[in-house]
């Protein structure tokens, strides 16, 4: 599902292992204070040989290259990555070799009682927590072990089943499924018929159902009563006598349910064609624990089974599901039943899907399969991109795996109402519009966009789809190889769309989120549904393909990590797997790895690193250079999922390179300065000063990775100090960023642009430049946009300035109004959302207050508009009261948990940054209890105005002497 590229380093492992994922809260200058980890000192010598930085312990045996262990460093830094300190791991781990007993100092014996005491508590509160979430505990005596109590079902009856995961007892073999729609009362009736086999001796069957009202159910011809468990959202069924290992059984449930209002299950959706007449079409979108709501299933990523499907429809309308159709039958009540082929592979529940509208295709055959792109009649004409796209790379991953897409046919799909960018159902992928239509004049920057959610999507077909997750917790086996896959991808099918500067803009904000405390590791624990949902984030798609950048940058040769994973996927093809799995199958193309830390003779440099959790890894040692050499830049090209702490002496000497000569140093490389800088500046660990010392060279930059880079981090401080309504600050903010920054806006084009990178780079100097009311700009903006406005509606506007000429025209009242009359009769999606967006820029309270209470914002879009609001001075109080008070309806329509309300919280308290703001966010959300208290992304915004707070505390009185 889609939301929304040197030098390498060696350490032993055995200092890997036991200090380089401890969890201490503050970087350690480990040469300086050897008290604090019980670590061995290593001498680092400067290896010419292969670009390498050797690190070698003292007093072990230093090995050739042939020699060297072979122990997969792939696997050793992979498993290490899944926990969170050494402390997670078993002393019997394969992975760890012991430091020479010589070396590192000895716990004391007091240390070892209070250790041994201290796991004593632990292992005895871990009982209790392993058996609180599912029951109570019956009465016992001394002779009579605890039982649990089984929760009650809705009939008052025992629920016989108590934990958040089903047991697997039961294995789903095929389901059978019947729909029956109605698209006038939206509601649809259904039979499930499932095939299954008996694992173990077991009494119950419990499987998954939601808002699904039970009319009628047999087992083995028999009528048998269902009981529900809601809480879990889980069915029963109880029996008298066991059923035994080995038995093959058939379990048939008829139901009905309305079609849902939200985006979950089998929803129902309308639109208006350009005539204004509507249709309604009904959809499914099962990912996340959905698949329950539109039939009764086993809804684990672990139970695989084959589908047979039948819908029932009107003549006028099509259906669509995973497989081709296999025939159509008339029906007495003047309905026609479609016939679906049985799927020819195993499929997760989650990954079924069918669609009842009024849509037409075009199509072409690729390497055996049909491609099919699907569209509204109206819009068919902004299909072929797509199909284009989706041709190359499908027959590109066909190659680059070595495994052919298994199924006959692959249908993309555009979808008026739909919340996610996309969905990857097996042979029926479904889309936005906006995700999957562009026009023929549509700028390159706007298809990147179409192209990276396509990529992303067929390469779920085999990452998530032919292989999968057993579990939630290793969702970014998923999420992460599909994000990898689509910059992949694209930079060898579709170079021109220069998709580099995308992939590393998207390592920064992954390494932003990992930085803070409330981040997780990438596979962590999941027992409920919020949690689930939660797992849907940057973590688990940006930072686990940073991730495996890194992983692949370090394996030498192009091909070892291509090796491994094709290994990973024909080895477990067809089925389930974990973390552990695939750094198996990597170990098995073993090459040792490793990453990590220096000391420059007397400049001591940092390497802060949160590779999985909330620990901040330090390492130090000692590199000796030649005399010339008076700087080293870390982290070639940031393939290196890090941040590298230079200390001020190299910094100090960064910056004078920088200033001399920007060549010095790649694109990459000097965007990756100028976040480590920031990040850095945010954590205490440099001042301000030195921030504004580095950007001193940044008159000279014209490359869009590093311009856009200090843009968004000197627009973050801005809309601080603008919140904090400092306005002599705000007005030196303005006045510094246009003395850096100024002469390049001016340069920018407003014709039509080819090159993606300057199309970036354009958009973002003259929104910049526009926002601070620079004349030249807006008069610019205002002049295309009276051309854009005239009623012969031929001039067009370039794709990648299309925002920056709406948000300027939604300064106006006027304009404000004209653009909503554009936004009502506007067919092409794209140019659509960027009209809405420019709407929610007005910085008219009244304006805003009422579009945020009207009706002219689609459900779907309510995360951008709040996003957009939240941005402005007068609009952010607007959005943080909006949500307290919408705060029900909101996770009516988006799930607890869900990214949508990830994006809501996120938006509407990133800019706060006083006590008041921190103790309003954290009383409100403290109220809501088991409606969202807990959610990981609460913790975040918490978190973050902490930061906020302290970073302007520290700053404000600098600001104005550094300005």
């Amino acid at each position: 599902i889609s939301p929304f590229e040197h030098p390498r380093a060696s350490l032993p492992r055995n200092m890997i292992e036991n200090s380089m994922f401890e969890e201490e809260p503050d970087v350690v200058d480990l040469a300086k204070d050897s008290t604090t980890f019980p670590v061995c000192l290593y001498e680092v010598a400067y290896e010419p040989r292969s670009s390498r930085l050797l690190v070698r312990g003292l007093g072990e045996n230093d090995m050739d290259d042939e020699e060297e262990d072979c122990e997969s460093s792939a696997r050793l830094l992979g498993m290490s990555f899944m926990n969170r300190s050494s402390a997670n791991r078993s002393n019997s781990s394969p992975y760890t070799r012991q430091s020479p007993p010589r070396s590192c100092s000895r716990p004391s014996t007091r240390n070892m009682v209070v250790c041994v005491l201290f796991l004593v508590i632990v292992a005895s509160m871990a009982m209790v927590l392993y058996f609180l979430p599912g029951c109570t505990f019956t009465k016992t005596d001394n002779n009579t072990p605890l039982e649990p109590v089984y929760p009650l079902s809705t009939n008052g009856e025992m629920f016989p089943w108590a934990q958040y995961q089903l047991p697997h007892s039961i294995r789903p073999l095929s389901y059978d499924l019947t729909l029956n729609p109605d698209l006038n009362s939206m509601t649809f009736t259904g039979r499930t018929v499932i095939n299954m086999s008996v694992l173990h001796n077991t009494k119950r069957i419990v499987l998954h159902g939601t808002d699904l009202n039970i009319t009628k159910a047999t087992f083995k011809d028999r009528n048998v009563t269902v009981l529900e468990y809601k809480p879990n959202e889980q069915l029963a069924i109880k029996f008298s006598e066991e059923l035994k290992a080995g038995q093959y059984c058939v379990l048939t449930l008829d139901y009905s349910a309305n079609l849902s209002h939200t985006y979950g299950g089998f929803y129902n959706s309308s639109y208006y064609d350009k005539d204004g007449n509507k249709s309604v079409l009904a959809a499914t979108q099962f990912e996340p624990l959905s698949a329950r709501k539109a039939f009764p299933c086993f809804d684990e990523p672990s139970f695989k089974a084959t589908f047979l499907i039948k819908i029932s429809r009107k003549p006028d309308y099509m259906t669509l599901s995973n497989m081709p159709k296999a025939k159509s039958t008339p029906l007495t009540n003047g309905l026609m039943l479609d016939e679906f082929e049985k799927t020819s592979v195993n499929m997760s529940t989650y990954l079924v899907a069918f669609i009842v509208a009024n849509f037409i295709p075009i199509n072409r055959t690729v390497s055996n399969t049909l491609v099919s792109v699907y569209s509204v009649p109206e819009k068919k004409e902004h299909t072929e991109y797509a199909l284009e796209t989706a041709s190359k790379l499908l027959e590109f991953y066909n190659q680059f795996f070595e495994i052919d897409y298994p199924l006959k046919k692959l249908d993309l799909v555009a979808i008026p109402d739909f919340l996610a960018g996309a969905m990857e159902n097996w042979g029926l992928i479904t889309f936005r519009e906006t995700s999957l239509l562009v026009g023929k004049q549509s700028s390159s920057l706007e298809k990147q966009v179409v192209a990276y959610i396509i990529a992303h999507e067929l390469a779920h077909q085999w990452f998530g789809n032919l292989v999968t997750m057993s579990w939630w917790n290793d969702l970014w086996l998923n999420e992460g190889f599909a994000t990898y896959m689509e910059y992949m991808s694209l930079q060898a099918v579709l170079p021109e769309l220069d998709i580099g500067n995308l992939f590393l803009t998207t390592r920064f904000r992954a390494l932003d989120k990992d930085a803070l405390n409330s981040s997780h590791p990438l596979s962590t624990e999941v027992n409920t549904r919020e949690q689930v949902e939660e797992m849907f984030d940057v973590i688990s798609y940006q930072k686990g393909a940073s991730i495996l950048l890194m992983l692949n940058a370090s394996l030498p040769g192009d091909q070892q990590f291509r090796k491994g994973i094709i290994q990973y996927l024909k080895q477990f093809s067809g089925l389930n797997t974990d973390t552990s799995d695939l750094w198996n199958s990597l170990t098995q193309v073993c090459v040792p790895y490793c990453v990590f830390v220096i000391f420059i003779e007397y400049l001591s440099l940092f390497l802060l690193c949160q590779m999985v959790s909330f620990c901040m890894c330090v390492f130090s040692a000692t590199l000796k250079l030649p005399e010339s050499v008076k700087w080293l830049k870390l982290n070639y090209r940031n393939t290196g999922f890090y941040i590298v702490h230079y200390e001020d002496e190299g910094w100090a000497a960064l910056t004078e390179a920088l200033s001399s000569n920007i060549s010095v140093l790649t694109h990459e490389d000097r965007a990756s300065l100028i976040h480590n800088i920031f990040a850095l500046s945010r954590l205490e660990r440099v001042s301000f000063r030195q921030v504004l010392n580095l950007l001193n060279y940044m008159s000279n930059e014209t490359e869009t990775a590093p311009v856009t880079e200090a843009l968004l981090q000197l627009k973050n401080i801005y809309r601080l100090l603008d919140k904090r309504q400092e306005q002599e600050l705000v007005a030196r903010m303005e006045s510094y960023i246009l003395n850096i920054f100024g002469s390049l806006m001016s340069k920018q084009t407003w014709e039509e642009e080819k090159n993606v990178s300057k199309q970036e780079l354009r958009s973002t100097l003259l929104e910049m430049a526009c926002s601070l009311n620079q004349e030249n700009c807006t008069q610019k903006a205002r002049s295309l946009f009276k051309h854009y406005a005239e009623p012969a509606g031929t001039f067009r506007i370039p794709g990648d300035l299309q925002q920056v000429v709406f948000n300027v025209a939604a300064q106006s009242d006027e304009d404000w109004m004209t653009l909503l009359n554009m936004y009502a009769n506007a067919t092409y999606d794209s140019e659509k959302r960027k009209i809405l967006q420019g709407l929610a820029s007005s910085q008219n309270a009244q304006i805003l207050k009422e579009a945020l209470k009207g009706d002219i914002i689609p459900t779907q879009e309510l995360p951008l508009i709040i996003s957009t609001v939240s941005n402005g001075f007068t609009g952010y109080l607007f959005a943080w009261d909006f949500i307290q008070q919408n705060w029900f309806r909101l996770i009516e329509k988006f799930s607890v948990g869900s990214f949508a309300i990830q994006t809501i919280i996120k938006s509407a308290t990133s800019q706060f940054s006083t006590q008041t703001h921190l103790d309003q966010v954290q009383r409100f959300f403290s109220s809501l209890k088991e409606h969202g208290s807990q959610m990981r992304s609460v913790q975040e915004a918490l978190e973050t105005i902490k930061l906020n707070q302290r970073w302007m505390n520290r700053n404000l009185p600098n600001l104005q002497k550094w300005l």
